[in-house]
């Protein structure tokens, strides 16, 4: 199947994913919601408008610039989807496509609504598609696979496709780096990229690096106006006070807002509700506690992308079609098989 058909396909999708007020759209929001409680109103029509924007002409015209594609003798690719986020698989199920492969999803449990129906309108706008395009319960006797999941289930995934091709990502963690000389504007992009899909993303800020005596009022301030768009949803809340009870019978040094957690600790990932923190002394201090952890990161943000190889505030959950998790091409995977 020819590439530009199915530009042309993805195009009009997100040409149509520019209005979501309408009964359809909407409808789907809310079914999406209703499968997983995470995905609320706001964050779903988030997701659904970062795709609209990346689906131009244009946009994916350069990003398949650099690869030879569509690929001559099309593969069966295996693609198992997370769901922490919405739509957080569909970038593979673009990806298999626009390289001239068959897909062959399992999605999430947490995620079959969108993902399904945007695989139905890309029927619907060109029917050629119905034969590169399946959902499946289980993965079998297929000639590739991509699978993402947590560091466990990982090394399951490594296992159970170690016969076969294969792309396997795991839990990675992303951070931002504070040095005092943020405005209130800073703080507020930052926070955005905190709380967007209640910090459940691979994108979204889990720890802070901020330098010794730091002091934390603005921070605390900037982040005052998201309480009420955390703390109303129960399972952000049930995280939070379990954490919180967690931190005060083991009596773990932390700060508390009220809504969110801080807590200094070597750790990276935090959990739901918590925010980590650890500190530095200089440049220099930063940049080698960063080396160790450089297999664990997966994108650090800076006040206008000081700090070298990170990107602003208020960016971490737009990323460009060729920014890929974990660092790993997926077109290249699949411009191999």
């Amino acid at each position: 199947m020819k590439n530009n058909l199915i530009i042309h396909a993805l195009v009009t999708l997100g040409k149509e994913m520019q209005d979501l007020n309408t009964e359809a759209w909407q409808d789907l929001i809310a079914v999406a919601q209703a499968q997983n409680r995470w995905f609320t109103p706001e964050n779903t029509h988030f997701a659904l408008t970062q795709w609209a924007f990346m689906l131009t002409e244009a946009n994916l015209q350069k990003w398949l610039a650099p690869y030879n594609l569509p690929v001559a003798t099309p593969r069966k690719i295996g693609v198992v989807m997370a769901g922490n986020i919405p739509l957080v698989g569909f970038h593979d199920f673009v990806s298999i496509l626009l390289a001239g492969h068959i897909v062959y999803a399992k999605p999430s449990q947490n995620d079959t609504v969108l993902i399904q129906t945007l695989a139905q309108k890309l029927i619907a706008i060109e029917p050629d598609l119905a034969d590169k395009i399946h959902f499946v319960d289980r993965l079998n006797h297929l000639d590739a696979y991509i699978a993402t999941g947590s560091n466990n289930s990982a090394r399951h995934f490594e296992y159970y496709f170690r016969d076969k091709p294969h792309l396997i990502r795991n839990n990675r963690v992303s951070v931002a780096v504070l040095n005092g000389q943020e405005t209130t504007e800073d703080l507020e992009m930052l926070m955005e990229d905190i709380t967007q899909y209640y910090g459940l993303g691979c994108r979204s800020i889990a720890k802070l690096f901020v330098p010794v005596d730091y002091d934390f009022i603005p921070y605390w301030q900037a982040l005052e106006p998201y309480k009420n768009a955390l703390s109303y949803n129960t399972k952000y809340a049930n995280n939070y006070e379990y954490q919180r009870a967690a931190y005060l019978l083991n009596t773990i040094i932390h700060l508390d807002n009220g809504f969110m957690i801080l807590r200094e600790t070597p750790e990276l990932a935090s959990p739901t509700g918590v925010m980590y923190c650890s500190t530095y002394t200089d440049v220099a201090d930063l940049t080698t506690q960063f080396d160790a952890l450089r297999e664990n990161l997966q994108i650090i943000a800076s006040k206008d992308a000081w700090f070298p190889q990170s990107i602003h505030f208020g960016t971490a959950q737009q990323p460009a079609l060729s920014e890929y998790a974990d660092g790993i091409d997926t077109l290249t995977f699949l411009s191999n098989l």
